[in-house]
């Protein structure tokens, strides 16, 4: 008998490596290449939420402000750390046996936590939790409470609102987002963490804060190559990601 994690885990690899993530209707509207714009606040690296960390306000409807650099960079050309879905810390393995909210049963490792189908829980675990707690929010974790992970649907709304082209910056590869105000995102590609290896370092991959509700294995991302951005949930929460916070205005 095939057991649910690995069975879908190879699933998705096998999407992934044939024809990357799923897009969305939001086709890529151009962009151009201005360079980046001075923040509201300066960043000063890592902390927590007593340190000023730099935002952008891009005038998006809903208000947010995206900071401008990941998590555990000094800079937003860094990559920064890398995050399991959930998980608060870095770590050396990201694997489904390192995963914080899995654990073997015998024949597999199986969800503990945000978890909707029993066949996927252990026991038959069922919380029906599909937004990550602030507990488990990276980036409230190591920024403080005024800051968190972007959802699914904050990521689409960056997508939507700006233009974006793929560009260097400080001879670093990523995408730049302009926003009709003149305000400018840089995201590095990044690549992601499996095992203890650094993959796909020409990708550009950041997590949500949304479970993929279809397949719990699996959570919201944004992803970028060196052609295209859109949002995904393909990839497994076991990976590491880097992670780009947001925050309400003032």
């Amino acid at each position: 008998m095939k057991s649910p994690l690995k069975t879908v885990a190879v699933i998705l690899l096998m999407v992934v490596i044939a024809v990357g993530c799923t897009k969305p209707d939001v086709p890529n509207n151009g962009g151009n290449d201005n360079g980046y714009v001075a923040t509201v606040v300066p960043h000063n690296g890592g902390g927590n939420d007593s340190i000023a960390h730099g935002f952008v306000d891009l005038g998006l409807p809903s208000g947010i402000l995206w900071a401008t650099c990941n998590v555990g960079a000094s800079c937003p050309e860094d990559c920064g750390d890398y995050f399991a879905w959930g998980e608060t810390q870095p770590k050396d393995i990201y694997d489904w046996k390192s995963y914080k909210y899995s654990e073997f049963d015998g024949v597999d490792y199986r969800l503990t936590k945000y978890c909707i189908d029993s066949f996927c829980g252990l026991n038959g675990f069922v919380d029906s939790l599909t937004v990550l707690e602030p507990m488990d929010d990276a980036v409230r974790a190591n920024w403080g409470e005024n800051w968190r992970l972007p959802s699914e649907v904050e990521w689409r709304e960056l997508l939507q609102n700006t233009t974006f082209v793929v560009t260097v910056q400080n001879n670093v590869q990523g995408w730049l987002f302009t926003s009709e105000n003149g305000n400018s995102l840089f995201l590095p590609t990044t690549g992601f963490v499996l095992y203890d290896e650094l993959i796909c370092t020409t990708l550009g991959i950041y997590w949500s804060s949304s479970l993929q509700t279809t397949s719990q294995v699996s959570a919201w991302s944004f992803h970028s190559d060196l052609e295209e951005c859109h949002v995904c949930a393909t990839y497994e929460r076991s990976r590491g990601h880097c992670v780009r916070g947001v925050r309400v205005a003032k």
